[in-house]
């Protein structure tokens, strides 16, 4: 309409202000000014409408903000029990209940950790784990979150019958094992887990030295932790023995605790191609920058011993991974004196992995957990492990899964045996190791 108005008002102007105006000319002001007159009201019409749309939208904002303070200020005074969504549990109904009066003894067979160390994880995980209050219901405190965790680690009980023992719902169990699990990755992993240095790597290499073998920095090795078959490509996790599993690799100090740690791999997976694929193999190959672990070298003979790893014969031979020899029929006295130097002091990676799966019973039994979870579940098993190992908390003999009466333990794959090694500078260095072991030692 204003469109078609503009042009008319144009037309009545030229007309006007001609030079010989025509004898309608004070009809056509008339006009002109009704014209004028009518836009003027359409755009104050639409001002006004403008004007009481945001008034509207200003009321409705102010109305929300109102309703939101007052529902914060009661969930603050008053408390809300609604039965239909929450089940009510009395302290006397669960295990938990009692829990707290356990003496030393009771707590660590129960939990797997004393209560000292119980302690000390609630300190450092309990802000990741707490819960806000609401106006629902009171929260789990972080000491029973953890608690429940430990449980599911140390067992891997059913969610239901740990549901009934610390008084919370079936899905809440789940959920907490998930979280406490999360939390104890990113926010201990990098503080209990991690290649040694310094005076952490002086140690290292005194500890295997006291094991009669030189310039070690840790020790590697794997194990197959058993899963449930999971929906996408389980053939792929099928190991050597026929049962689903997910590998875990690890690198082991001399005090028996974890500095590197790597899982998740599909179980039909070779030991060399889940080191080929670990970050560990990247700091030794790839980023010279990062190589200082591998760095403090001995000279025998001419010939330079760098720090390295040992292994079995699963791994390749590298200048920073040594491993002992194969055909012991076939071998010199040097050659089998180093190879049992060598596996006596990478005994280590299997007293680690005893321990873990001993104290973590979750580790040997095919868990409801989603494959996709279950390197968290493993890396926090670790890190469990590291503080128990790192405050003194012992390992019981009666947890040891070897020595179980039952014995309803799946059975781990044999070694692979690595053909793919060939003469170099990695087999010069085992062999100057080998023939002036006793010389290295004393050096």
């Amino acid at each position: 309409m204003a469109g078609e108005e503009v042009p008319s008002l144009k037309a009545l102007l030229c007309s006007v202000l001609r030079p010989n105006p025509p004898p309608l000319f004070g009809g056509q002001l008339f006009e002109l000014y009704r014209l004028q007159t009518e836009l003027l009201r359409r755009r104050r019409e639409r001002e006004m409408m403008e004007r009481d749309r945001r008034r509207r939208q200003y009321l409705r904002r102010r109305r929300a903000f109102l309703l939101s303070s007052i529902a914060a200020i009661l969930s603050l005074i008053t408390s809300t029990n609604r039965p239909v969504w929450v089940r009510n549990r009395t302290a006397g109904q669960n295990f938990w209940a009692t829990a707290e009066s356990f003496d030393d003894d009771q707590w660590k067979a129960q939990f797997r950790v004393s209560r000292a160390t119980f302690d000390y994880l609630v300190e450092l995980i309990g802000p990741a784990i707490k819960r806000r209050r609401t106006n629902y219901r009171v929260p789990i405190e972080p000491r029973r979150r953890l608690a429940i965790t430990l449980w599911w680690f140390a067992r891997s009980g059913e969610y239901r019958s740990i549901a009934d023992m610390f008084g919370v719902g079936i899905a809440t169990v789940c959920i907490i094992v998930r979280q406490v699990t999360v939390a104890i990755v990113e926010r201990l992993y990098r503080r209990f887990v991690s290649l040694p240095s310094g005076q952490r790597l002086d140690d290292t290499i005194r500890g295997f030295r006291q094991r009669r073998y030189p310039q070690c920095a840790g020790a590697i090795g794997g194990t197959h932790i058993p899963i449930a078959p999971p929906r996408d490509n389980p053939e792929h996790y099928l190991n050597r023995r026929g049962w689903h599993s997910v590998i875990l690799q690890a690198v082991v100090d001399h005090d028996v605790r974890f500095t590197d740690v790597y899982a998740g791999w599909p179980g039909s997976t070779s030991s060399a191609t889940v080191l080929s694929s670990s970050d560990l193999y990247l700091k030794a190959e790839d980023r010279p920058d990062v190589r200082r672990v591998f760095q403090k070298s001995l000279l025998s003979d001419g010939v330079e011993i760098p720090l390295h790893l040992i292994g079995d014969a699963s791994f390749p031979l590298k200048p920073w991974l040594m491993k002992g020899y194969g055909e012991p029929h076939q071998l010199s006295p040097e050659q089998r004196r180093f190879t049992f130097a060598l596996a006596s002091a990478r005994s280590v990676v299997d007293a680690a992995f005893t321990r873990l799966k001993g104290r973590w019973r979750c580790l040997l039994k095919k868990s409801d957990i989603d494959v996709s979870m279950m390197p968290r579940v493993v890396a926090a098993c670790c890190v469990l492990h590291n503080v128990c190992q790192q405050r003194g908390d012992g390992f019981l003999p009666e947890w040891s899964f070897e020595t179980d009466p039952s014995g309803n333990y799946l059975v781990q794959p044999e070694t692979e045996e690595y053909e793919g090694d060939a003469y170099c500078t990695a087999e010069v260095i085992r062999h100057a190791i080998t023939y002036d072991l006793l010389a290295v030692l004393q050096s």
